[in-house]
């Protein structure tokens, strides 16, 4: 596998509006060439977002703010102790398949968790990680002319309560867990694990990271985002 240079931006917490804002920037620079393939990784405030396959009549936990959005999918929670990953990336040649993607995105995880003594798995039929029959990570990605966009959110240390109310991806909220409490005494820092996703990410996509601020990714994006969906 050709391994090409791609961008590692560290974003910290942010609101969801403002991720999704600059993934539609990082998407047209992606398409204009004006930056490679890159990864954003973030954390999120409590928010609940609708992929295309939930309902209009979703029900979701008192109080909590949602978001209909592109990815496919159903109803999902972010928020604080998530690690979340927006993977930009050009499919090119027999990439061009979004199942396969998802599949990476999965791998990706698959093998993090591996690095950290954590055997994740996939269940046959849905997308997503699991850990011991507990799912740890969801996925669901968008594509524009061949760039995805969306990603993954891989539970690091999250408040159960979140769940309660609605049914994460279609699935029972009992079903929901997170790192550390799948690794119990020998949880990694959150450091740690974005260290693995990154390593992994860097495996599974052929991708050398060059770290970037936020500051520095500004420099290189369009001031306004078009319709990424035309």
């Amino acid at each position: 596998m050709e391994v090409r240079e791609a961008l590692w931006v560290e974003l910290g917490s942010v609101g969801y509006a403002e991720a999704h804002r600059l993934q539609e920037r990082c998407v047209e620079a992606r398409l204009a060439g004006a930056v490679p393939d890159l990864v954003l990784c973030c954390e999120h405030e409590g928010i609940v977002t609708l992929g295309r396959t939930s309902p209009l009549d979703e029900v979701v936990p008192t109080g909590v703010a949602t978001v209909r959005v592109e990815r496919g999918g159903e109803a999902t929670w972010h928020g604080p102790g998530q690690i979340v990953l927006y993977p930009i990336r050009l499919l090119e040649g027999s990439s061009r398949d979004l199942h396969r993607a998802l599949r990476e995105s999965e791998e990706v995880v698959i093998r993090a968790l591996a690095s950290i003594g954590l055997a994740g798995a996939r269940v046959p039929g849905k997308t997503g990680v699991w850990v011991g029959g507990k799912k740890l990570c969801s996925l669901g990605l968008a594509v524009r002319r061949w760039i995805t966009w969306h990603g993954l959110a891989l539970n690091y240390r999250v408040d159960p309560r979140v769940w309660r109310g609605f049914n994460p991806c279609g699935l029972d909220a009992a079903v929901m867990s997170d790192v550390a409490t799948a690794a119990g005494s020998s949880a990694p820092s959150r450091e740690r694990v974005i260290d693995a996703l990154r390593s992994a990410a860097a495996e599974v996509w052929g991708q050398r990271y060059r770290s970037l601020d936020r500051d520095a990714l500004e420099g290189l994006l369009p001031d306004r985002p078009k319709d990424v969906n035309r």
